[in-house]
């Protein structure tokens, strides 16, 4: 891992790369997303504070979990401008998102332990399928035909 001086307080987005482990294409991505910023040389090239290879590690790290953009880039914005998330806030942060984490958790462990039986029959009905239906919420709220428009609408 190339090591960049103290001295050097912005850095090439090669260096990000490099020293990250993250792709260029994805720097340029998690800051068109609001994740990272940069600002420009009078050449339009990129430079990066040195706090932003915590904010990539700290991306990477929540993603590897599951964790969407969104939520990614809400809880860097409750950070102050070019601090880097501590350890502090990551086990907060990781605190408020384990309720989603464990909900994500559950219904892939209901997807693994019903897709042989739904695959093996094949009907995909709306009335018993636990991967379609979950526990015949849509039963809940109406009955008919009118159900599978529904379902088809954005």
């Amino acid at each position: 891992m190339p090591q960049i001086p103290e001295k050097i307080h912005e850095l090439t987005v090669g260096q990000v790369s490099a020293r990250s482990g993250a792709a260029v294409s994805a720097l340029h991505f998690y800051e068109s997303k609001g994740l990272i910023r940069s600002r420009r040389t009078a050449g339009n090239q990129r430079r990066y504070t040195r706090d932003t290879l915590r904010r990539v590690a700290f991306v990477r790290a929540a993603q590897r979990v599951g964790i969407p953009l969104a939520t990614i880039r809400e809880a860097l914005a409750e950070l102050p401008e070019e601090r880097t998330p501590t350890r502090e806030d990551w086990a907060r942060l990781s605190e408020a998102w384990r309720t989603e984490l464990d909900e994500r958790i559950k219904q892939l462990n209901r997807l693994r332990d019903h897709l042989t039986d739904c695959i093996g029959c094949g009907c995909l009905s709306l009335d018993t399928c636990v991967l379609s239906n979950p526990d015949d919420a849509i039963g809940q709220r109406q009955v008919g035909s009118r159900l599978m428009v529904e379902r088809k609408t954005p």
